[in-house]
């Protein structure tokens, strides 16, 4: 009787068992389900482009469009590489006075200490910022000759954010100085390896993955491949008369063409459309507007360009930019449109990265395309 007792417990123990295993593999298979549905709500947006087109800079605006923007504590982690982005700005300048040919003399002969000073002390490592430094990288930038080697650094690397900051070395200067949205969106990080960034609009998850530009981190571009609702590819207008940093003799638009026409042709992305970010509109603008920089010195075709009839011009337009702005692209529209056999298409829009309200207008008009691609990509449409 006793053995008949403990053999029914034994029993119980093993019914209960076996009830457990079942209800937690019910759980994991509900969580599995649970999961495999919010992949297939979530949009991949995969941001692409050669180095310094301005990707980072949309990243950013989504996180102060869509997420909570940046704390005191975010911002107070920039001031060390704004005050790098202000540094490097003004050696760069001062330093290529000397190279450029016909070089560039000092407007100010009273200016000699401080172009001395920031070549030969605000170049070495571990550099704090005295007030000193502020006060030389003012009087230089205040310099009509500096000015002429700035007007000219198409012919040089020089990072685009450095007139922004050196108009703002007397704020940058302050002991109390916290960075504001425009300073966290203009300071210039290079970015390595791939960084995901997660948001959502009206219920909507958006997962953006931004991967290095420069050719060297080109190769993890297709880690991010897999799944990817849209590539939104951003290229730099204003890069026309500028070389690459990587490689001195490569045209940086031209670049951009090119890299394009290899993502846009990859066997991997075939059926992947792409949402064109035709980014510096502003610096392109700048750039026609002065004439010294033709764009039909670099890209000779555009001498013949007309401006698309349906194209929407402004009444207060300058033609010639708007010109510039429609050729390049169609530059772009002329590879999606020789291929891609109808699997994948190109939105092309004109943006400012640095611009919140253009960003929000022209992602807001991205979504319904976006979602359009998400039904898509599961056979729901």
């Amino acid at each position: 009787m006793t053995m008949g007792c403990f053999g029914t417990s034994l029993s119980g123990e093993a019914k209960l068992e076996e009830q457990q295993k079942r209800d937690n593999s019910k759980k994991i298979e509900k969580q599995l389900q649970k999961d495999k549905l919010a992949y297939k709500a979530t949009h991949r947006l995969l941001l692409l482009g050669a180095g310094e087109s301005g990707k980072s800079t949309i990243v950013k605006q989504m996180k102060i469009l869509h997420i909570n923007g940046f704390s005191e504590p975010e911002r107070m982690q920039k001031i060390e590489d704004i005050r790098k982005n202000v540094r490097d700005s003004i050696l760069t300048i001062t330093g290529a006075m000397q190279t450029l040919s016909p070089p560039v003399p000092l407007a100010n002969e009273d200016n000699q200490a401080g172009f001395d000073y920031i070549q030969d002390v605000a170049s070495g490592p571990d550099f704090n910022y005295p007030p000193e430094f502020y006060t030389h990288t003012l009087a230089l930038w205040q310099d009509d000759g500096v000015h002429e080697c700035f007007s000219r650094s198409n012919e040089y690397q020089l990072i685009d954010c450095a007139k922004y900051f050196l108009d703002r070395v007397s704020e940058i200067s302050k002991a109390d100085y916290i960075p504001n949205e425009q300073d966290l969106l203009r300071c210039r990080v290079l970015t390595s390896g791939i960084i995901e960034t997660r948001f959502s609009v009206d219920r909507v998850n958006f997962h953006m993955f931004d991967v290095g530009g420069q050719r060297d981190e080109r190769r993890k571009w297709i880690q991010c491949f897999n799944d990817v609702t849209a590539i939104i590819f951003v290229t730099a207008c204003s890069g026309y008369n500028m070389v690459l940093r990587e490689d001195q003799t490569k045209n940086r638009l031209q670049e951009s063409l090119e890299l394009f026409k290899s993502v846009w042709n990859n066997r991997w992305l075939r059926t992947i459309s792409i949402i064109l970010f035709l980014n510096k509109q502003d610096l392109l603008e700048e750039k026609i507007r002065s004439g010294r920089s033709p764009l039909e010195n670099e890209f000779p075709d555009y001498a013949n360009y007309s401006l698309p009839p349906d194209a929407p011009i402004p009444a207060n337009a300058d033609v010639e930019v708007e010109r510039a702005k429609y050729y390049i692209r169609d530059e772009f529209l002329k590879m999606s449109t020789a291929t891609g056999e109808g699997r994948h298409y190109c939105y092309p829009h004109f943006t400012c990265a640095v611009d919140t309200e253009n960003i929000r207008r022209v992602f807001q008009d991205c979504r319904d395309i976006i979602q359009r691609m998400h039904l898509r990509q599961y056979e729901l449409l």
